[in-house]
């Protein structure tokens, strides 16, 4: 059964969507590929109270890794690179193509791009942290803006973003 939530944060409204009782979707505000909202089950914003504590810590800079419960719907290819995305290290950002790599398969840098782009948990699956070839910003479901906010924010170069708390909107 699933359930949701939303939360703030300095990135915007965060729906935290939840399968029997595990996280299973993150998603930003006019994300591109967000699930309808009737999807996402009947909203208690008493629900994954660990994975907002997480995001907390995360957003005032004092949680660098999470280690949340995740149930990821996706093709065995969609999961292996989200797995793959997991590994890249807080503040470190990779190419398409070393994920591609890294997965065994250098030529399936437009794969791995596409993967990415359908990742269900933003932020938690880092995502934000996979860049161009050359070094630059790529395509975000979140938004560019956002991208290189989250980039920033870890990178500590954020100029004028001050983490803020986390809270259920409407509490």
């Amino acid at each position: 059964m699933k359930q949701h939530t939303i939360v703030d944060s300095p990135y915007g409204p965060l729906t935290l969507v939840a399968d029997d009782g595990v996280l299973c979707g993150l998603y930003m505000t006019e994300q591109r590929h967000r699930p309808s909202e009737e999807s996402f089950g009947p909203r208690d914003d008493t629900l994954l109270g660990d994975v907002q504590e997480q995001l907390e810590a995360y957003f005032t800079g004092a949680l660098t890794e999470f280690s949340l419960g995740l149930r990821l719907h996706g093709t065995p290819f969609q999961r292996s690179v989200w797995a793959e995305l997991r590994k890249i290290p807080y503040g470190e950002t990779r190419t398409y193509g070393e994920l591609a790599e890294a997965l065994g398969n250098p030529t399936a840098s437009r794969a791995v791009g596409l993967a990415n782009g359908r990742n269900p948990v933003g932020i938690i699956v880092p995502c934000h942290r996979v860049i161009g070839a050359g070094g630059g910003l790529t395509g975000y479901g979140g938004g560019l803006d956002r991208k290189r906010r989250l980039l920033g924010f870890e990178g500590g170069t954020a100029s004028g973003d001050t983490p803020l708390p986390l809270f259920p909107l409407g509490a």
